[in-house]
């Protein structure tokens, strides 16, 4: 439950304790969210390749169609909007929770292949 926490609130792999993120983005003003290169508790290097994050993409992706099809399920099901309402709302729901799906992308990719080792 601990790496969960973790990874919600954007915490080093490593310690737990620092930052991976110096600024979360904000999708109305046109930002994109900004990494720390190294974390500033332990110094661990988050990027450890060029190209390291390639794989979060298909994480976003994946995380994306979630989000739509749960849109889609709200919106006919619940709401009972016609597809072009239906289309306009995953739209701007999409576009609303880019910021968020490319850190929550990047954490999850940091978790897998880099999180903390169990010691015995």
């Amino acid at each position: 439950m601990s790496q969960l926490t973790d990874i919600m609130s954007e915490k080093c792999p490593k310690c737990g304790v620092g930052h991976v993120f110096s600024k979360k983005g904000n999708p109305l003003l046109f930002q994109i969210p900004k990494m720390n290169e190294h974390c500033s508790e332990c110094g661990h290097k988050f990027e450890r390749e060029p190209g390291y994050f390639f794989g979060s993409m298909y994480v976003s992706y994946a995380l994306t169609i979630a989000e739509m099809v749960g849109v889609f399920i709200i919106s006919r099901f619940v709401f009972g909007l016609s597809y072009v309402n239906i289309v306009i709302a995953i739209g701007i729901i999409s576009f609303l929770l880019g910021a968020f799906n490319f850190r929550l992308s990047r954490m999850l990719w940091i978790y897998m292949f880099d999180g903390r080792h169990k010691q015995a």
